[in-house]
């Protein structure tokens, strides 16, 4: 028994900088009772346009911190990371008893519940686009399925620069929104496949039209988190559960906590790491 003790430890929530914590604030509400440790690598953003290696080699490392500060489950709450490494690491690193989850396939198993034209499109940075990742998924899932993608390199600026509501902002949501919905006047559905896009959401509304869905992914990671610690109860049991959270930055500690509140709700204390 003591010896199961000691490999209890925190659930652990990595993204490449702030946009993760918009995906942590939904499984905390969802979740409550359980610990957190969230780990950005703010000093190395952004992923997006990095090569495939770059992104794994920067994932794996915050991972196996994470492993190091005892958390036996990760969840990647970032698309880049999840598109480019999510897999590699999962078949070639993980440690026995660790387990790590990204934040695309909850999204795409259940994207068939929204749309009835089978016309989906997803708004994402240049890096998930280019990896196809949310094809694949949803066809792996729905064959029947077309997927329309666009890359909006403007959107996490802004967002991290608290830019949400400006005249930039307006212009290069609607730019793009015009050139996602061109692709297909059958798109009923969008998936935000960036955790940054959801702060976005007053804007985006203004020029998406009524009849389409937009889909946010905090709930369903949330949800989808919640059903896997049902189903997998040695995980369950591992994780530990007095309701606390700690917050790891790679870079200013206080920068971070000053942006965090944007995507957290509320405010944060930080402490800087280091990873490698």
């Amino acid at each position: 028994m003591e010896q199961e003790k000691k490999h209890i430890g925190p659930i652990g929530i990595f993204d490449s900088g702030y946009g993760g914590l918009s995906v942590f604030k939904e499984i905390k509400k969802e979740l409550p009772k359980y610990d957190y440790i969230y780990l950005g690598d703010n000093a190395r953003i952004p992923y997006g346009t990095r090569s495939f290696e770059t992104v794994y080699e920067f994932t794996k490392q915050c991972v196996f911190k994470l492993f190091e500060l005892g958390c036996n489950l990760v969840i990647l709450a970032c698309n880049t990371a999840s598109a480019k490494a999510l897999r590699s690491i999962q078949q070639n690193d993980l440690p026995p008893g660790k387990k790590v989850l990204g934040v695309i396939r909850p999204t795409t198993e259940i994207v068939k519940e929204f749309t009835k034209t089978n016309h989906v499109g997803i708004l994402a940075t240049t890096g998930t686009v280019k990896s196809e990742s949310y094809k694949i998924e949803i066809n792996k899932f729905y064959p029947e399925i077309e997927v329309f993608q666009h890359d909006c390199p403007f959107w996490v600026p802004l967002v991290e620069n608290n830019e949400i509501d400006t005249d930039g902002a307006k212009y290069f949501v609607e730019k793009d929104i015009h050139k996602l919905l061109k692709q297909s006047l059958d798109i009923d559905t969008i998936v935000l496949a960036c955790t940054h896009y959801p702060l976005l959401l007053p804007v985006i509304k203004q020029f998406v039209p009524d009849h389409i869905n937009i889909i946010s992914q905090g709930p369903l990671v949330a949800k989808s988190l919640k059903r896997y610690l049902d189903v997998h109860h040695d995980i369950e049991h591992k994780s530990s559960k007095n309701g606390t959270m700690q917050f790891y930055t790679t870079d200013d500690p206080l920068d971070f906590e000053s942006k965090a509140e944007i995507f957290f709700g509320q405010k944060i204390n930080a402490k800087h790491i280091k990873v490698t």
